[in-house]
């Protein structure tokens, strides 16, 4: 039990984008081989709530919010069944898969400090420089408040 205290903790965000598990693959690939095992891997998705997810208030919130809910959650449900499937396609079954609710800024930098963790990792979606300040970087963000290293993995460009 002391040994596994001591092995270093890199957390994963994940959400339903490509560029998110584009990041959780590469990071596989190149932390988590046989040979490399020097990381315990916890894989965060951050579910936004139903009332963030509405982004109003008014007649009718009441009767839509289980909806929303629902759905979220089948998201979330989604989202964690992929990045297990993809951990064990890459024979990497020593994981362990967080949901939890609030903004994904929040929810990783929380994650970091409850695991100790040492490294993050996030993809990173390309917006550009408007897009990025309207919607807010989560990349942005962490890079400046999570307490430990952060690793941003950008998925190469398609060629057309």
């Amino acid at each position: 039990m002391e040994a596994e205290q001591k092995q270093p903790v890199m957390i994963v965000g994940v959400d339903d984008s490509d560029h998110s598990f584009y990041a959780l693959e590469w990071t596989l690939d190149h932390f988590f081989t046989a040979s490399n095992l020097q990381f315990k891997l916890v894989v965060v998705h951050s579910k936004p709530s139903p009332t963030a997810a509405i982004g109003f208030a008014g007649p009718g919130v009441a009767d839509v919010f289980p909806i929303v809910d629902s759905d979220l959650k089948k998201i979330a449900a989604r989202v964690v069944e992929r990045a297990k499937e993809l951990c064990h396609s890459k024979s990497v079954d020593d994981v362990k898969f967080e949901v939890v609710e609030g903004d994904a800024r929040n929810v990783l930098c929380e994650a970091v400090e409850r695991h100790h963790a040492t490294m993050l990792v996030v993809g990173s979606h390309g917006y550009g420089a408007i897009k990025r300040a309207v919607l807010g970087s989560v990349s942005d963000y962490v890079t400046h408040h999570a307490h430990c290293t952060v690793m941003i993995v950008k998925k190469p460009k398609t060629k057309h």
